[in-house]
């Protein structure tokens, strides 16, 4: 099995230190709800750690919760709602968003107010060695310390002094020092420590859950491409000069970013989607199937289209897991090993998940033409469910809403009237209307049928 390394910028042969991989993965910040850009990458990272367990690993999963931060102050501020309360408000909508796309929950989901005690010895570790200085109420890393900062963005000192800058207010010794604790300010969360009240930095808060649950060296630490620097450079160098141990991570891997046209999907950009608005629409599987038809590493562009071809992809795997060869009929002759090891080769290539979707739809091109032959698939679909499951697919249609389905079939009755009038253009408005809903009609010789929620 071979992996990209972020850090040595090439793909690597996967040799974990011990018998259980330690993965790292960094979590959300709770101020709002997830959008599809954070679905992305819980997928990614959700189909990595289920691939690793297939190929007999065992694998501790960390993920933290940053539950303070400037960004859950200002909106808690807006709101007019405790900050604390916020947080734990989005953070319960966070774990019903991966419980809804299936992903398996981490082992540990650590958070950084109930981690302030190993926050504040790894800050007094740091200063002690000469890595960190307080200043002001505040303390602050000394980049220039740390002879080989910037190898994972391959960034020199240099390249990064070109636009710093000091903000007023601040007292660093250099505009490219980082802060580790932050002093109070009126009105804002704070707890106490030796250089007086205030709270956690962002960085320093993965350093220290990381080196608390899993130790000084992880094998694999996961996030977006966006996290590379500052976040995960200064990660390493705290992580390396408070333990004195190097490497920190034994293999980085990003995920590229998710596109609206050209621009990645942000809040600051206010073009988001919202996982349970994506959910309500399209359901999992579909939006598995898009976010994994593309490599983890490459940019790849939402548009509606796109889901819902991925959604066809979906029921065709879902169709093809269920359906039924006539009674009693032969066994036929599907080479299961050979999809399995294409399946293999594909994942071991860096988690190349497109090559493996595709490795998928062969198989239930394979599957259809046994049945319609008049044969058996049944230990083509056993194969089918059990690779579909190591990308997370439950190959379970969408549940029908209970509450819509009276007001869905009037609709269908009134649509069949339409087209018996022949007024074909509003019986068609209907199912567009329908379809921008995420419920698709399709029209057989026994009538008309939907699905969706």
């Amino acid at each position: 099995m071979k992996i990209y390394n972020t850090l040595t910028s090439q793909k690597e042969e996967f040799v974990p230190q011990g018998d259980t991989v330690l993965m790292y993965v960094c979590g959300v910040t709770p101020y709002d709800n997830s959008h599809l850009g954070h679905a992305m990458s819980y997928i990614y990272f959700d189909v990595v750690r289920r691939y690793l367990k297939y190929r007999g690993y065992k694998v501790k999963f960390v993920q933290n919760v940053t539950d303070i931060d400037d960004k859950i102050i200002n909106r808690a501020n807006q709101i007019g709602i405790p900050p604390n309360e916020l947080a734990e408000k989005f953070t319960q909508s966070f774990f019903d968003d991966i419980t809804a796309l299936n992903v398996v929950p981490a082992d540990i989901y650590p958070r950084a107010t109930q981690e302030i005690p190993k926050i504040i010895e790894v800050i007094k570790g740091l200063a002690e060695k000469g890595y960190a200085y307080p200043s002001q109420g505040s303390v602050y890393f000394r980049v220039r310390q740390m002879t080989d900062y910037g190898k994972l963005s391959h960034r020199t000192l240099d390249m990064m002094m070109a636009g710093a800058r000091i903000e007023s207010g601040e007292e660093k010794e250099d505009p490219r020092d980082f802060v580790l604790w932050k002093g109070a300010k009126p009105g804002e969360p704070q707890w106490e420590s030796p250089w007086g009240p205030g709270r956690p930095g962002w960085h320093i808060e993965c350093s220290a859950m990381s080196l608390k649950y899993l130790g000084a060296t992880l094998d694999i630490h996961g996030g977006g491409q966006d996290l590379i620097f500052p976040h995960h450079e200064n990660e390493i160098a705290q992580s390396e000069s408070f333990t004195g141990k190097k490497p920190f991570v034994k293999y980085w891997m990003h995920n590229a970013m998710l596109q609206l046209g050209t621009e990645k999907m942000s809040k600051s950009l206010g073009n988001l989607i919202t996982i349970k608005d994506a959910l309500q629409k399209f359901g999992a599987d579909a939006l598995r199937i898009f976010f994994l038809s593309g490599h983890y590493r490459s940019p790849i562009t939402y548009t509606t289209e796109n889901v819902e071809s991925a959604g066809r992809g979906a029921e065709r795997l879902q169709q093809a897991a269920t359906a039924e060869a006539k009674e009693n009929a032969i066994e036929g002759n599907i080479v299961t090993e050979t999809y399995k090891q294409r399946f293999i080769d594909a994942m071991d290539d860096d988690f190349n998940t497109a090559q493996a979707i595709a490795v998928l739809f062969d198989l239930v091109r394979d599957i259809n033409r046994t049945i319609e032959g008049g044969a058996s698939a049944k230990a083509g679909q056993e194969l089918l469910k059990e690779l579909s499951k190591n990308l997370g697919l439950t190959l379970k249609s969408p549940e029908k809403s209970v509450e819509a389905t009276p007001f869905i079939e009037l609709l269908i009755a009134t649509r069949k009237q339409l087209r018996d009038a022949k007024q074909f253009q509003l019986a068609d408005d209907i199912r567009t209307k329908l379809l921008e809903l995420g419920i698709v009609l399709e029209d057989t010789a026994k009538g008309t049928t939907w699905k969706g929620k």
